[in-house]
């Protein structure tokens, strides 16, 4: 590694290290596997509106971007969490912008038919508060199909995902998760209803990142489902 690169984060799936002058590298765990796709999937949503990092450069398992200064909007909800519903208004504003960019052709359909572009990843972790306004990050799982695939997706991590800490910690933290997804959904402009909530869930417990506390959770969630008068988001 050149002595000029400093690390910065480490991810599930890529490392991201400081090559200075306002750049970045995001490098895959895995050498073989191009970063080209999602490289091309950044710079489309960019020329299409959407608030992204600029990409300098692509090569193997490397992207060169710009480094975006600032905090996550999760990071923000933690350290201001009265900014609540404000943030919450604002990811539903981030979401109809991507899903009013035409997919590019290419892209995995996990949830079917339909021509919007998905993030598939969009939450508060994924949105970083800049001098220029939230910039979206990690388009690695971007796909098309339904906006409400997308949202669904949002409210099933931010609702459910584990919270650090002692129990009354967790379980006020689940309680702001929940009422974050919740607003989340109502500022979106659509119906993200039950069967969207449960394709959702589904598609989330095949994803082997997922922690056995949050896979018990999305479980018991869609086990409220085969239960008459009660709400999906009812499951805890």
């Amino acid at each position: 590694m050149p002595p000029e690169m400093r690390p910065l984060a480490a991810g599930r799936s890529a490392d991201v290290f400081d090559l200075g002058g306002g750049r970045i590298l995001r490098r895959y765990h895995n050498p073989a596997r191009s970063a080209e796709g999602e490289a091309k999937v950044i710079s489309w949503a960019g020329a299409h509106g959407v608030p992204v990092p600029e990409v300098f450069d692509v090569a193997g398992p490397d992207i060169v971007m710009e480094k975006v200064e600032g905090p996550t909007m999760l990071a923000d909800l933690a350290r201001r969490p009265w900014r609540l519903f404000r943030h919450a208004a604002r990811l539903a504003c981030l979401h109809q912008q991507v899903h009013a960019v035409p997919a590019p052709d290419g892209l995995r359909a996990p949830f079917g038919d339909g021509g919007a572009l998905l993030h598939l990843d969009l939450h508060p972790e994924n949105v970083l508060l800049s001098p220029r306004g939230a910039v979206l990050i990690d388009w690695e799982g971007a796909g098309r199909g339904p906006a409400e695939a997308d949202l669904a997706l949002c409210w099933v991590v931010v609702a459910l995902s584990s919270v650090p800490g002692s129990s009354w910690q967790q379980m006020v933290g689940r309680a702001g998760q929940r009422l974050f997804a919740d607003a989340v959904l109502r500022r979106s402009g659509l119906t993200v209803d039950a069967a969207w909530l449960a394709a959702a869930a589904r598609l989330r417990l095949q994803d082997p990142n997922v922690q056995p506390e949050e896979a018990d959770r999305i479980r018991r969630m869609l086990a409220k489902r085969d239960q008459p008068g009660q709400s999906l988001k009812e499951g805890r």
